[in-house]
């Protein structure tokens, strides 16, 4: 009986790796020649999810699965689910819901226009400013219209503005990153700032040319509008057919981006995606040059308000127009699909008690009024940002299941459901699942971090019955690539699943 054991824990051991690319279709290897008991249903699907989490590449981490039938209210799957995990973008699942119970579907951001002194003859004698609410989608993949604030201008009758453009931030807490996020994520668009005024996902890009001769430095340029992005140029020419890599860092203590490595003399240009800063800055400087190609004279420079020495006499100021978002509903949609972490952020903001000032820390602790009113203990998560971009965030696969049941909605548009990721579909899923019982069914939030994978969502199982799950793998010894087989095949085997 020993022996027989023995082979049935060899055999299934052997199957996990079958189970990261196929909806257990086979194994080239052959099983032992004795049969492996027959098992029910239930006890054959938790047998093979076990299976997948002693895969190659994946059987040293530490997993949380949690499976939920949303139709019987019953727990199919149960493994570490009250211990805390680093959730990476699942978290944002967390920031969407909430958001949504604190100011519903149909919230739009709200960005204004005033102009300060007197209008003659077409002329603005005195300042345009811009005024952020925090709208994380004008310019962006949200779908907010920046053209409108320009015509608006245009609209207006302006030829001449005897001012400045000045950006006006002070409805939020200064831009600035969140708790313990990783200084070399700053660089890089994944590390945006987010701020009252935020444009184009506050990216922009950086041009690197080799110089005329190896162990020159790099010619680097930037996007024309990116005024006041100070560069630190330490990437340099390689020899001929060298390695080309180049990558922007916001180096501890230093305000100016650092571009560096090396790329090989006659090399095509390399074009980088960056943050700009300081968001504010960047609104006011993109939105003064777009004046001056539709035809309208600005002679003052672009400004942050907080830079300004007397801040500007608003005394006098009028309305001149009020730019609304998309929908919250909307703006979920790239949120969620295409993981933008500043979206995130904006969401979680969203979380502030009505009457205090919406910083970072005061979301958050409107998130957790929140999250103990739905019945989670705080000892369940530990969240300190809204995109999931901390290490420091944590939260227990159990608690992310309440938020997947709370928001489960078989409407085909629910749009908690609907902005989620569609495997081999679109979003971060599109190239996932496909040729499998997932493809198309499976909607769920990935969360990718160095050696941390995460997804969690929705599927619908063989038999038509409705399954919630949590999968979150934290410190595993493989590949990025391995990690994502074995949680792929077991949201996989979640659609091949039948109780029959």
């Amino acid at each position: 009986m020993q022996n027989s054991d023995r082979a049935l824990r060899l055999w299934i051991a052997a199957s996990a790796f079958c189970i990261l690319h196929t909806a257990l279709i086979g194994c080239a290897s052959n099983p032992p020649t004795r049969n492996a008991p027959s098992l029910n249903p239930l006890a054959q699907l938790r047998s093979d999810i076990t299976a997948a989490t002693h895969a190659p590449g994946v059987s040293r981490g530490s997993w949380g699965i949690v499976v939920d039938s949303l139709d019987r209210h019953e727990r199919l799957i149960d493994i570490n689910a009250s211990t805390l995990f680093v959730p990476a973008s699942v978290a944002k699942l967390v920031s969407v819901a909430t958001a949504a119970d604190a100011v519903g579907w149909d919230y739009r951001f709200e960005t204004t226009l005033l102009t300060t002194g007197s209008v003659s003859q077409g002329r603005l004698f005195g300042d345009l400013i811009v005024v952020g609410s925090g709208d994380p989608s004008i310019g962006g993949r949200g779908g907010g219209d920046f053209s409108a604030l320009v015509a608006a201008v245009k609209a207006a009758g302006y030829e001449r503005i005897e001012g400045r453009i000045i950006g006006d931030d002070d409805a939020l807490e200064e831009p600035r990153p969140q708790l313990a996020w990783a200084w070399d994520d700053l660089g890089y668009t994944t590390g945006s700032l987010f701020g009252a005024l935020n444009l184009a996902e506050n990216r922009t890009t950086a041009t690197v040319s080799p110089g005329a001769l190896p162990g020159a430095p790099a010619i680097v340029s930037l996007d024309v509008r990116a005024v006041g992005r100070a560069i630190f140029n330490r990437a340099v020419t390689g020899p001929a057919g060298s390695a080309t890599l180049v990558w922007p860092e916001q180096r501890p203590g230093e305000t100016a981006l650092t571009i560096a490595g090396s790329i090989a003399l006659g090399a095509p240009p390399v074009q980088l995606g960056i943050s700009v800063g300081n968001p504010t800055l960047w609104f006011a400087n993109v939105l003064r040059s777009r004046l001056i190609d539709e035809g309208i004279v600005v002679t003052g420079e672009a400004a942050d308000i907080d830079d300004l020495t007397p801040p500007p006499d608003r005394s006098d100021a009028t309305t001149l127009f009020t730019y609304r978002s998309p929908t919250l509903a909307e703006i979920a949609r790239p949120l969620l699909k295409d993981s933008i972490n500043l979206y995130g952020e904006a969401f979680m903001r969203l979380n502030v008690q009505p009457g205090s000032f919406p910083t970072n820390d005061a979301a958050l602790d409107g998130l957790r009024k929140r999250l103990t009113a739905w019945g989670l203990p705080e000892s369940s998560y530990q969240l300190v940002d809204g995109s999931g971009l901390s290490r420091r965030d944590a939260i227990s696969p159990e608690a992310i299941m309440v938020v997947l049941q709370r928001m489960a909605d078989s409407s085909a548009t629910s749009p908690f459901v609907t902005a989620l990721p569609i495997a081999g579909v679109d979003g971060s899923l599109a190239t996932h699942m496909k040729g499998t019982a997932a493809e198309g069914n499976v909607r769920a939030k990935t969360g990718t971090m160095s050696n941390i994978r995460s997804l969690a969502g929705y599927v619908t199982a063989r038999d038509g019955e409705h399954l919630a799950f949590v999968i979150v793998i934290n410190n595993f010894e493989g590949t990025g690539t391995a990690a994502n087989q074995a949680l792929d095949s077991i949201a996989v085997r979640l659609a091949a699943f039948t109780r029959k």
